[in-house]
């Protein structure tokens, strides 16, 4: 039973903790009609869109056909990439068929480090490498293939490959940089440095050329003004760069709004690559890169002087508590595409309610039996969860969402009372048990939520310290 608690007790529990709830009016179909009253036109049609493959792009869907102006009859790609949304090879390819708006489904595979791969992908790809894409019934296994095949199969998408010889020229020379810029971050984040810190500066000597490639153009892309094949090439790097050394070296590439920089064209160009949805759909965040880089480079090496930095992205700061600090404190830039507050608070609490079972049962693995390892931290895919625990998970994960949904200071008030509540009657019946399983589970479910996965950034961030408010009333 994972749990020490007598049948009895466990029975006593769950009623009083249904009747908190019912008292607080406090259950899911309550929380998804408040949260039908705050949404957006758009935000409303969310589910029905990933169903039928039209509406803003999100990582959920699995056919996308943008809108009604194409049918399933249209789809001439099927694309199978990494489950997690961690891996960089895919993340170009999905950026590529985004911005060219080509319809396309979505077939999704573990990487190594995250689990077993299933035998009918290895059939088909049998090094099991991702991401790979069958387009009119001709399979390609390698990214790059993939994304020269879609620009020859469907010329007229938004094209992204020059037409002009000399700006292609170009274009061949910034991708060498890419190259370039690429062996230098994988040298020095992989490598202890040496004593004269010749691998840093190795790589900031090749990042002042991509500085300056992106700030002797008129637009902000690399090509100018229209973005490019070199972009979607450069986007997956650059955005694991920034996470990546700040977190093991401490140093800072990107900045926040108004801040200072050495490197205001990088900035630029990332300011606008994130007006582009197909950028906006795939982009992560520093703390999802941190953890899924280690185990797909075999190790990643921290310097000294590094550790605040990895406090602050891992959240043992304070910088996963209420209040949020904009930019988390000036380390990670705030996604203003993503909306406001109240917008990141919905979204969190649309992804947690919609599948809010299962949910609370892969928490309850926090509380559960560990399976067989496997290279990320964070990966547990054979996890046995406490279902003794389930329903006081649940009934936390109810409360967490109704704070996050809280209008007024009354309504928060009314969750931090249901939840002391509850807290103070489990300590009685169950003992720091009960409370300590579900402080474990919810902080298990707060270390895992991913982005661009689950949700995007300023939701992950409002799920999280949320999660971690609830933490804090279990102790």
């Amino acid at each position: 039973m994972l749990i020490s608690v007598s049948s009895e007790k466990l029975s006593k529990l769950n009623a009083f903790t249904t009747k908190t709830l019912v008292s607080a009016n406090i259950n899911v179909d309550a929380i998804r009609s408040s949260l039908e009253a705050k949404q957006t036109t758009e935000e409303r049609k969310f589910r029905s869109n990933l169903k039928n493959g039209y509406g803003v792009a999100s990582p959920l869907h699995k056919l996308r056909l943008f809108d009604e102006s194409n049918s399933e009859n249209d789809v001439r790609v099927t694309l199978y990439r990494d489950s997690a949304s961690w891996c960089p090879y895919c993340q170009k390819v999905w950026m590529t068929l985004e911005q060219k708006r080509i319809p396309y489904r979505i077939e999704k595979v573990n990487m190594r480090c995250y689990g077993d791969k299933p035998a009918s992908f290895l059939r088909l790809q049998p090094s099991g490498n991702i991401p790979v894409a069958i387009i009119d019934g001709v399979t390609y296994n390698q990214s790059n293939d993939i994304m020269y095949a879609l620009e020859e199969k469907f010329p007229d998408n938004n094209p992204l490959v020059p037409k002009d010889p000399d700006v292609r020229m170009h274009a061949q020379s910034l991708l060498r940089l890419e190259r370039q810029i690429f062996s230098a971050w994988m040298y020095w984040l992989t490598s202890r440095d040496t004593s004269d810190g010749r691998m840093r500066q190795n790589f900031i000597a090749t990042l002042i050329e991509v500085e300056d490639a992106l700030t002797s153009t008129s637009g902000g892309f690399f090509l100018g003004n229209q973005v490019s094949i070199v972009d979607m090439m450069f986007a997956p790097f650059l955005e694991r760069m920034c996470a990546s050394l700040l977190y093991f070296k401490g140093f800072q590439i990107r900045v926040g709004n108004g801040e200072t920089t050495n490197f205001p064209g990088i900035n630029r160009w990332f300011d606008a690559m994130e007006e582009l949805e197909a950028y906006q759909l795939t982009k992560s965040d520093y703390y999802t890169h941190c953890w899924d880089l280690p185990p797909q480079l075999g190790g990643c090496v921290p310097e000294e002087g590094s550790k605040p930095f990895q406090d602050s992205i891992n959240g043992v700061n304070g910088s996963w508590d209420l209040p949020l600090s904009p930019d988390n404190n000036g380390l990670e830039p705030d996604w203003s595409f993503a909306g406001d507050e109240c917008a990141a608070k919905r979204e969190a609490v649309e992804r947690v309610s919609a599948n809010l079972e299962a949910i609370a049962s892969f928490a309850s693995r926090g509380a559960g039996k560990s399976g067989r390892s496997y290279g990320a931290p964070l990966a547990d895919p054979n996890a046995i969860s406490n279902d003794s625990i389930h329903p006081f998970v649940e009934a936390a994960l109810m409360i967490v969402m109704n704070k996050l949904l809280a209008g007024t200071e009354a309504e928060s008030v009314a969750s931090d009372k249901a939840m002391s509540e509850l807290v103070s009657a489990w300590k009685i019946e169950g003992g720091n048990e009960v409370v300590d399983k579900v402080a474990i589970s919810l902080a298990y479910l707060r270390q895992r939520v991913g982005v661009p996965r689950d949700m995007k950034l300023p939701a992950a961030r409002q799920l999280r310290a949320h999660l971690n408010w609830a933490i804090a009333k279990c102790s």
